[in-house]
């Protein structure tokens, strides 16, 4: 399911830079987003708040299944994301429906994370899938993204998911290619080869976004204004 709002203004923070993570499906965004936080820096991850926002008890969840049927409950209540997600890749109209839904609340629980982090934090990753395709890099300080060869993408995604390989090229199909991705990006790590390989581009970036962020802090850069 698409978990990045369609929102920019949420991105300027007083004294906190807010920096992309994204990557095609099954390219290791996540791993990156995990090495970053060993590293310390703090993190967003847009799947967790699309988590939260349609939780048991909820008002995401009951719109959801008022828009979409009990059909989309598991026994214990929660929502059966794998069955959505069936659905609203296959199904573009589903799909807008899904992200009318989710987004707004998306954004606002986002938004409430990041200011909270923004009393101590030089800067935030925001880990999401979707940021180049609602152009949420526009706002950011700078857009990291985790790319792979077609060709691994497809198999990893195939292991991963235990998908046919057509039904992997189909999800694949359904987000922008990767490397209208890479064209947006500001700094690239290639996630193909060994783990070592991209801890060690993860730790070169990293540094970068230290040395960035509290540059501008001690220089007093008021171009952030959400504090």
């Amino acid at each position: 399911m698409d978990a990045a709002p369609a929102y920019t203004n949420m991105y300027n923070f007083k004294r906190m830079k807010v920096y992309g993570l994204t990557g095609g499906i099954a390219c290791g965004k996540s791993t990156v987003a995990a090495m970053f936080k060993e590293l310390g820096a703090a993190i967003v991850d847009a799947d967790v708040v699309a988590r939260q926002v349609v939780a048991p008890q909820t008002e995401g969840l009951k719109a959801v299944i008022e828009c979409f049927g009990e059909a989309y409950l598991t026994t214990n209540g929660t929502l059966d994301r794998e069955q959505l997600a069936t659905l609203v890749f296959s199904d573009e109209s589903a799909r807008k429906k899904l992200n009318a839904i989710t987004h707004p609340r998306i954004a606002a629980e986002t938004m409430k994370q990041f200011s909270q982090l923004s009393k101590e934090e030089p800067f935030v990753i925001y880990d999401a899938a979707l940021i180049v395709e609602n152009n949420l890099h526009k706002g950011m300080a700078g857009l990291i993204v985790v790319t792979v060869p077609h060709a691994i993408q497809v198999e990893r995604l195939t292991k991963r998911d235990a998908l046919a390989r057509n039904d992997a090229e189909s999800r694949i199909a359904a987000q922008l290619p990767v490397q209208e991705k890479e064209a947006a990006a500001d700094w690239l790590i290639d996630n193909s080869g060994p783990l070592d390989v991209t801890r060690a581009q993860v730790s070169k970036v990293h540094s970068e976004l230290v040395n960035l962020s509290f540059d501008s802090r001690e220089s007093g850069d008021a171009t952030h204004s959400n504090e």
